[in-house]
């Protein structure tokens, strides 16, 4: 093959015959990408991964269960070559060849006449990286070029001069459980193209430092309320800055939609007229026992686990929680909202036979650089949160989860199990 650079083309082949030869790891990798454009795909192998023919199965492709043989590849569009056999795949190269039919060697980049480019995605854009030439080849650095492109356009930090992309409307956008690192990628580039973003204080405030500065930034707990309630003034804070044609994130910790009242805000800018997008987060209920190391469920502990706000007691008339129920319950409680309540919650549980023994453990802002596990158990934790002066952000967790990594095969921080530093 001579050594002039390939030359990069876009191929429509939806409804258009191709053929892929082989139904191994490399088929697996490639079939998705050629599923999605809308392939005619004609699998030539006698066998495939169970990805590979769940895919078959689906109806995704057309699956011949047997070895190439010559005229596979007749009124074919392209061609991916891709068995084990290297004599076959030279024969089926050179079939391709006499066909005029564009073919790739995933044995023999030299006796291709296409290549296959490192590929990502972005909201619309395809990224596509290729080298120069067969001899100078690395998928490594290719990979690692399309990644750092992709997740530049991702996060915001790679855009095109006086082209930055704006969504109108309201975004309401789970900011995770505080590390800025566990926002979701499309969370990260709604921000960067905001013009207004409304914070709680419990959403990732790092993320905050790295916005342009003509981004206007405004806590929600400092909008005035006037004869408004705080959601409301929350709600009509929205709705301003939308109606004035600005692109407004309204960032909240964990998921919009788990005890984030994002419900409330969405209802009220659909009764406003004013596109609302809903990007979901990584619940604090969930990570921040990862990453004290506690599984919410374990094989042979806990079959289920359930979430229950904390921020009302027991004993409270508004309370919608049966308390008594869940101290049936053998799985594992996950408690928000609950530090200043714990004692009430954990007298109500023993109450309607609860072990007093089950373990609790209470993670004060998870996640972060931060992050403080406290153990106890529901017969102890409301005096240990006084005298550990445990502090909200924290989640509660109550049951034998608690002690499933208490052998030390989960390495979390430096911290010890009473919440100290060692």
């Amino acid at each position: 093959m001579a050594e002039n650079p390939a030359y990069p083309v876009g191929l429509r082949l939806a409804g258009r015959r191709v053929v892929v030869l082989g139904g191994g790891q490399v088929a697996q990798r490639r079939l998705p990408a050629l599923i999605a454009a809308g392939a005619d795909i004609q699998l030539v192998s006698p066998s495939a991964t169970p990805s590979v023919e769940a895919m078959a199965d689906a109806g995704e492709l057309t699956w011949t269960r047997r070895r190439y043989e010559p005229g596979d590849l007749a009124e074919s569009w392209y061609v991916l070559i891709a068995t084990p056999d290297s004599a076959a795949n030279a024969e089926a190269s050179a079939e391709a060849e006499s066909h005029r039919v564009w073919c790739v060697r995933a044995d023999d980049a030299d006796e291709a006449t296409a290549w296959t480019p490192a590929t990502g995605h972005s909201e619309g854009v395809t990224v596509a990286v290729l080298t120069t030439d067969a001899k100078g080849r690395d998928p490594r650095h290719t990979a690692a070029i399309r990644d750092a492109v992709v997740e530049g356009l991702r996060d915001g930090t790679l855009v095109a001069p006086h082209h930055r992309t704006r969504t109108p409307g309201v975004s309401l956008v789970g900011g995770g459980p505080g590390d800025p690192d566990l926002i979701t990628v499309r969370g990260r580039r709604l921000l960067a193209e905001a013009d207004v973003v409304i914070a709680d204080r419990l959403g990732p405030r790092d993320l905050l430092a790295e916005l342009p500065p003509h981004v206007e930034v405004i806590d929600a707990a400092k909008i005035p309320y006037g004869r408004f309630m705080a959601q409301e003034a929350i709600n009509n804070a929205l709705i301003e800055h939308a109606l004035q044609g600005k692109s407004v994130v309204r960032l909240k910790g964990g998921d919009p939609f788990v005890f984030g009242r994002g419900m409330e805000e969405a209802q009220a800018l659909a009764e406003a007229g004013i596109s609302c997008t809903v990007v979901p987060g990584i619940s604090s209920s969930i990570s921040v026992p990862g990453a004290a190391g506690i599984p919410v469920t374990h094989r042979g502990v806990a079959h289920e686990f359930t979430v229950v706000s904390g921020h009302v007691a027991p004993d409270d008339e508004r309370s919608l929680v049966d308390w008594a129920a869940l101290a049936k319950l053998r799985g594992t409680l996950v408690v928000l909202m609950g530090v200043d309540k714990i004692g009430a919650i954990a007298r109500t549980l023993i109450e309607n036979g609860k072990a007093p023994g089950t373990p609790v453990a209470l993670v004060q802002e998870g996640t972060t650089a931060a992050q403080r596990r406290v153990d106890a158990t529901l017969a102890t934790v409301g005096e240990t949160v006084r005298a550990e002066e445990v502090r909200p952000p924290a989640v509660i967790v109550i049951g034998e989860v608690v002690t499933v990594g208490a052998d030390g095969s989960f390495e979390t921080s430096d911290r010890t199990s009473d919440g100290t530093s060692e």
